[in-house]
């Protein structure tokens, strides 16, 4: 399988067009599973890594960490073949200051996220959410000094509103400080508010955009039905992130959806799974998808995405069976 490189956004980077998320690894799949996902992702061509400092997606302040231990142990001895990303801002200790994107804090996390990860520096080094209590030019001038000090080659964020990426991108360039070059926000036929502000800034700005939840959480694989308990051992039933995801995804309108869109999957002879990989690859906006597994062979039809190509037609069946999700949360 060969998997297409692109830059991302306006740097010189070149990443893989399908990325690997890691969040499961240690909680949901323990480090044996995880070192196989991790082998057949890179054996089919990617070579884009997404952790956190916060990971295992649904643990405690006792697991923080353990997800880019994993990592870190298993990219020993070949670091230089792989682009590593991680983030912080999510609460990974006791104390007050151990969240947020103060400059104390960030200045702390690189180096802990850097002795997990076994390594002397991150490719991308992101701030995983908005922290609005941090003035912005206090966190972009802690960002900025850990690109100039080598420990991070590139910078960017995820779960911004489009308002706050754009204050953030102006501060940076009037402060002459390093900018945030990419974002990684939540997308999926399930979820496309971000298609009415947030892609068009990426755009005009030249930023890349590594969506996350491509699959909406597992509810466009068509493993779940309606009516039903959610499935133990799913996103939907992980330890703290259980209720985030239920109230997400956990709806009639998405199952109702869900059905709507496997009809057309069934008619073109594809898997759902695939179909919306490929549909979210096909936004010309983005750069890389982030896909997730807790199983080796659940990488296979989101792989088969890389080499699948979206026909214009099948396109717009699509957006018109999702269209409603452009528009925000409707009431429900």
């Amino acid at each position: 399988m060969s998997i297409a490189h692109t830059r991302l956004g306006n740097t010189g980077l070149s990443v893989t067009r399908l990325a690997l998320g890691t969040m499961t690894f240690g909680l949901q799949t323990e480090e044996e599973t995880s070192r196989l996902i991790l082998d057949k992702a890179a054996d089919a061509g990617i070579n884009f890594l997404d952790t956190a400092d916060v990971y295992p997606l649904g643990g405690t302040l006792d697991t923080v960490g353990r997800t880019e231990e994993i990592v870190g142990r298993w990219l020993k001895g070949r670091r230089g073949n792989f682009i590593v990303a991680t983030k912080a801002v999510g609460k990974v200790g006791p104390n007050a200051w151990d969240q947020g994107a103060s400059r104390k804090h960030l200045l702390d996390a690189i180096d802990k996220s850097l002795a997990r990860l076994g390594t002397d520096y991150v490719d991308l080094y992101q701030l995983h959410s908005d922290d609005t209590e941090t003035p912005l030019d206090e966190t972009l001038e802690a960002l900025d000094t850990i690109v100039r000090s080598g420990r991070a080659r590139y910078v960017g964020v995820s779960n911004f509103l489009a308002y706050r990426l754009a204050r953030a991108l102006g501060r940076a360039d009037t402060l002459r400080l390093v900018r945030p070059v990419s974002v990684q926000p939540r997308y999926s036929l399930l979820f496309r508010e971000i298609e009415r502000e947030l892609l068009p800034l990426a755009q005009e700005e030249g930023l890349g955009v590594i969506p996350y939840n491509p699959l909406a959480g597992g509810l466009l694989t068509g493993k779940h039905k309606a009516g039903g308990a959610p499935t133990e051992g799913t996103r939907f039933t992980l330890g703290s992130t259980a209720e985030r995801y239920q109230e997400r995804y956990w709806h009639s309108r998405e199952f109702a959806s869900v059905e709507r869109l496997q009809a057309i999957a069934n008619e073109a002879g594809v898997p759902l799974t695939t179909l919306s990989v490929a549909w979210v690859l096909a936004n010309p906006v983005i750069s890389s998808v982030l896909l997730g597994a807790s199983r080796p062979e659940q990488l296979d039809a989101t792989l088969a995405a890389a080499s699948y190509t979206l026909s214009a037609e099948l396109k717009a069946k699509l957006d018109e069976a999702s269209a409603e999700y452009r528009l925000g949360d409707a009431v429900r």
